[in-house]
């Protein structure tokens, strides 16, 4: 029986999502179009945008379409000259200046905050940011359906979010922006989202984005992260009580569902294949960043040796994940583990 402890890669598509869509597929008109049917597609297009606000908390705001959060952190990023930290997502490194200062929790101090982009939440470790005032973007992905935010309180011109890492299909994002902020279109054509990104939009992701993001708003109102943290606490206080085990980021604020651990020596890459062979999914990082056998650059940023930085895994679970499955895992990994400290002393 396979367990999937790998939720901040993707998520399962929900069925809320799948419902939305199917539905979306007995709408045959361009949002476009200025007839009956394509009045429609716009109607629902605009319900949706509307309800992915909400969920957001940006009421007011401009929700403009995109393939993902790449898409649209190269939107607003892309020749702005801001600055980042090391700790940040490929997405949003490609096009800044990787100079901000990581401490050993992985918090970031941003001296220019208007000349800066800082994600909310970290995709290895799941450490939360304090995001100062002013601040000129954010990557909001891994906050998103997790814990609570306005994108309005946040005191932020632009936030990036992808729809499947909430139960959304994939292939679709936003970029949010703060209502009169200039963008310029990197897809041009059309006069599609304001003119801001050319092209017909992807009309069923947008309803299945929609609906996945309405049901994670929902499960954050009722508590189920509050459960999810409890759970994750539990299985880290076992994985730590083993000799050399670090939780990367344990001393700061993290995402409910995130553990990041480190057992110098024994390679991340090698504890994923073992765990996968024994039937469970987890990562050695960045799902963007799998197969590329070197060190988390995230890990060094806060101050960990390569040896340690390459044994890092990450398990993250979610609302779905019960305690059964939480703990198999864990006498999974231990008795991998004993083998490897039988091996090398």
């Amino acid at each position: 029986m396979r367990t999937y402890l790998d939720w901040n890669a993707t998520t399962p598509l929900r069925e809320e999502a799948k419902a939305a869509m199917r539905g979306g597929m007995e709408i045959v008109g361009n949002p476009s179009s200025v007839h009956t049917e394509g009045r429609a597609a716009k109607m629902a297009m605009e319900r949706a945008r509307e309800q992915i606000a909400a969920a957001l908390g940006a009421e007011g705001a401009d929700v403009i379409f995109t393939s993902g959060t790449t898409e649209a952190a190269a939107m607003m990023l892309a020749g702005s000259g801001a600055h980042c930290a090391p700790v940040e997502h490929s997405a949003i490194k490609v096009w800044c200046e990787q100079d901000l200062a990581v401490d050993g929790d992985g918090i970031v101090t941003v001296p220019d905050p208007a000349n800066a982009s800082l994600q909310l939440a970290n995709n290895e470790t799941g450490v939360i940011q304090a995001l100062p005032e002013g601040l000129a973007s954010s990557d909001l992905t891994q906050a998103f359906g997790k814990i609570p935010f306005a994108f309005n309180w946040l005191g932020i011109t632009a936030g990036f979010v992808s729809a499947h890492k909430l139960g959304g299909p994939k292939g679709i994002g936003a970029l949010i922006v703060k209502r009169g902020t200039d963008v310029e279109a990197m897809i041009r054509g059309g006069g599609q989202e304001g003119g801001r990104r050319g092209g017909t939009e992807n009309f069923l992701g947008i309803l299945g984005f929609a609906a996945a993001a309405t049901a994670a708003q929902k499960e954050l109102e009722a508590g189920l992260w509050d459960e999810v943290a409890a759970r994750r606490d539990a299985l880290e206080d076992r994985l730590l009580s083993l000799p050399g085990t670090i939780v990367a980021g344990k001393g700061a604020k993290r995402l409910p569902n995130t553990t990041c651990l480190l057992t110098s020596g024994w390679k991340g890459e090698t504890q994923v294949v073992q765990m996968d062979l024994a039937g469970f999914a987890i990562s050695a990082g960045s799902a963007c960043s799998s197969g590329k056998v070197r060190a988390s650059g995230v890990l060094q940023a806060m101050g960990f040796d390569d040896k340690a930085a390459q044994s890092a895994i990450r398990i993250s679970i979610s609302p779905a994940t019960g305690d059964d499955q939480v703990n198999r895992f864990a006498d999974a990994w231990e008795s991998a583990y004993s083998r490897w400290r039988e091996r090398n002393g």
